[in-house]
């Protein structure tokens, strides 16, 4: 079976952020650095629109079990 993998993408175009849903530990890194962007109580609980391509980078570099990840786009 294919892994499930939701795309949130940044309006800006410069950067998707990825999550694999299966391989989240919920260890909160996310929520306690970006409490904008990520918000489990909301839908879409990520929003990237609330958070510069440099520091959604930042963030995502720190996910422990690597559930998030990013995709960047050359304009």
């Amino acid at each position: 079976m294919e892994e499930k993998i939701v795309r949130y993408n940044h309006p800006n175009g410069e950067i998707t952020v990825l999550w694999r849903p299966k391989k989240c530990i919920h260890s909160a890194v996310c929520i306690n650095t970006l409490p904008k962007v990520y918000d489990p109580a909301d839908r879409p609980w990520v929003k990237p629109e609330f958070a510069t391509t440099q520091e959604l980078i930042n963030q995502i570099d720190r996910c422990p079990s690597g559930a998030l990840q990013y995709e960047l786009h050359q304009k």
